[in-house]
């Protein structure tokens, strides 16, 4: 099981990453001063537009992808764990339940997310290695 201490060990693993809070409490990870990777707990809001059917439980990471076709094909990969709802319609970006998901795919998203994010330069320099 992953856990948000397992996320922030992988985030800190990329270049120029930092890490810091948003509402108070949720951790964020960014490159260049974009977010890539963050607590994503489900707002009243999203519990009330799944209705009857209970949320996923446990901890929630949002991971940035490139685009919008790179969420259709994140989510077509059927891994375990990763899903949207109605209020990321339109953004790029998916969630995780990290108590589900495995470590390799969580890894994955986290580096795909902070490609999506990092300047070209320096995207480029990671990937030459």
């Amino acid at each position: 099981m992953m856990t948000f201490d397992d996320v922030a060990r992988l985030a800190r693993q990329l270049p120029e990453v930092t890490e810091g809070e948003r509402h108070g409490d949720r951790r964020t990870w960014a490159v260049n001063g974009k977010v890539f990777a963050w607590e994503r707990p489900f707002s009243k809001a999203d519990i009330k537009r799944f209705g009857d059917v209970p949320p996923p439980d446990g901890p929630i990471l949002a991971v940035r992808v490139a685009d919008l076709n790179e969420k259709e094909a994140v989510l077509a990969a059927n891994h375990a764990g990763f899903f949207t709802i109605a209020h990321f319609d339109g953004y790029s970006a998916v969630l995780i339940q990290l108590d589900k998901a495995g470590a390799q795919a969580v890894r994955e998203a986290i580096v795909d997310g902070w490609l999506a994010c990092a300047p070209p330069k320096l995207a480029k320099q990671y990937l030459q290695r």
